[in-house]
């Protein structure tokens, strides 16, 4: 079960396109890792002010980011069914990202949905060759969604 939640205020019909491509992006990651596909997940859409308190609170970092994965891995009690986690993203720095790359900004969430799905699942990208293995990854599952954009080197 994929759980997709706001802590903003949003107009409706741009919460139901971001709530549509968050979903999408999760479903085809929890797809893409077979051991995976039936976990239950959560999806926040934030803003910056919250994310950085979470970033602060949990990392250290006293700054936003985009976004922010918590690995709970346990099982669901509504399910029954083991639950990854949660995913929070900032629908600020999304934007600010989507305009600096120039590409749009469902591509924007759909990516920090894939990145903080996988991250849930166990991947990382803290040594190259994990970082390598992350990130093609991602560029499969966006692909497999119509989305083609280039990834960051770090």
């Amino acid at each position: 079960m994929i759980t997709v939640k706001k802590t903003i205020s949003l107009p409706i019909q741009a919460w139901r396109t971001y709530k549509t491509t968050l979903t999408q992006a999760a479903k085809a990651t929890l797809a893409a890792i077979p051991s995976q596909a039936q976990g239950d997940i959560t999806l926040v859409l934030s803003n910056d002010a919250q994310i950085r308190a979470l970033n602060r609170q949990f990392r250290g970092l006293d700054s936003p980011t985009d976004v922010l994965s918590f690995n709970i891995d346990a099982l669901n009690p509504q399910s029954g069914r083991k639950y990854l986690g949660d995913v929070i993203i900032s629908l600020e720095r999304a934007q600010e990202q989507a305009v600096s790359a120039a590409h749009p900004l469902t591509a924007e969430l759909a990516l920090l949905t894939v990145h903080g799905v996988l991250h849930l699942c166990g991947y990382d990208h803290e040594q190259p060759a994990d970082q390598a293995q992350m990130w093609a990854l991602q560029e499969a599952i966006l692909a497999s969604l119509g989305i083609d954009l280039p990834l960051p080197n770090g």
